[in-house]
């Protein structure tokens, strides 16, 4: 039994997982889709891949609308509980970045010398990516920003080209958007692995209408997808056919497709932590090592001079424990006027007198 398990484990064959989150809507009305994208954005990190190996596109910030009445947060569910903005989301590509170029760019890597790491797919071929769509779409097409549209011809060339230059080992692309299955219709690459919230002709619906807010907070996929994600752990053994399963159209409404003919392992043992999780580097050896102060060991060895040690004394800046630091309380300023605040009052004094007392006794101040 165990080593059929063992099995399954290395039968990826990936070393790595990225990720790569893109919310292509602008507007107030279209909350709903930058809440899509933050929620699996949160799953994935809490199953176990860093912000270093995340890509994030929002095209609009929702948390900071001036008519959010909870600043700072973007909730995915009515009862207000799960704030899937979180307080440490790391937007790489926001606003008018968020553009069928740039997003082209990340997947081929063809991007300027200038562009920073956190801005960058840095995926090889033994990496796991999952790519995530949202936004409003049509037969063969999604819009981005309500300007430009991908076709499913661009996404597709994007994605041969990607395996062309080995940046990816398998791929699993998930989009929530009107007729999303007509997406992937173009795909031709091999190890691809699609899914979308509707078929071609049907539209994708939202949830959870707000009140307060007066708009959606989520689509209906991404809503049940969220929730089924809830309940996988970095050691679940869900595979993907019980992904296929979230969201039937007693549900959704609209019918949910997936692609599978392009991949070539079978579904049935492709864990869900195959892209949604972090895999760890582990090296297995059987010699025996030594973890009594190896570094000191070593350092006495560089050190030595004709067999006598060189001695180095280390001395630390003083300073007050961490927990004192954290709670000291901040120093009071010592107060003086602002500016202006004396010629403001000398004026003030005179009009007072002159409306009192009159021009006439204006000597009686000088």
């Amino acid at each position: 039994m165990y080593p059929d398990k063992a099995g399954q484990f290395f039968s990826s064959g990936h070393t790595n997982n990225w990720a790569v989150l893109v919310c292509t809507s602008r507007f107030w009305f279209n909350y709903r889709h930058v809440a899509n994208t933050l929620s699996v954005y949160r799953s994935v990190k809490r199953l176990g891949i860093p912000d270093s190996h995340i890509v994030l596109m929002l095209a609009d910030d929702m948390a900071c609308n001036h008519r959010n009445p909870k600043p700072a947060t973007v909730f995915s569910h009515k009862n207000m509980e799960l704030n899937v903005y979180g307080d440490d989301v790391e937007v790489d590509y926001r606003g008018y970045e968020v553009t069928v170029e740039n997003f082209l760019r990340v997947l081929t890597g063809r991007l300027p010398p200038s562009t920073p790491r956190s801005k960058r797919l840095l995926s090889d071929d033994r990496s796991n990516i999952l790519i995530y769509l949202t936004g409003h779409g049509g037969n063969g097409f999604l819009k981005f920003q309500d300007s430009e549209e991908i076709s499913n011809v661009e996404l597709a060339d994007a994605f041969e080209q990607m395996w062309q230059k080995r940046r990816y080992n398998e791929l699993l692309f998930i989009i929530d958007t009107c007729q999303g299955a007509s997406m992937y219709e173009r795909f031709y690459s091999p190890n691809l692995m699609a899914l979308a919230s509707s078929q071609v002709g049907e539209d994708s619906l939202s949830h959870q209408p707000d009140l307060a807010i007066g708009v959606h907070l989520m689509d209906r996929y991404t809503f049940y997808l969220l929730e089924f994600l809830e309940d996988i752990h970095p050691a679940s053994t869900t595979n993907m056919n019980d992904l296929f399963k979230v969201c039937p159209k007693s549900q959704c409404v609209s019918t949910p497709g997936h692609r599978t003919d392009l991949f070539l392992r079978d579904p049935a043992t492709v864990l869900i932590t195959d892209f949604f999780g972090s895999v760890r580097k582990v090296e297995i050896t059987m010699e025996t090592i030594n973890l009594t102060n190896p570094i000191i060991a070593e350092q006495a060895e560089e050190k030595s001079v004709h067999g006598e040690l060189q001695k180095e004394t280390q001395s630390y800046v003083d300073q007050l424990p961490v927990s004192e630091i954290i709670h000291q309380k901040p120093k009071q300023k010592n107060w003086h006027p602002p500016d202006g605040f004396i010629l403001g009052l000398w004026t003030l004094i005179l009009m007072v007198f002159f409306k009192t007392y009159g021009m006439k006794h204006l000597k009686h101040i000088f």
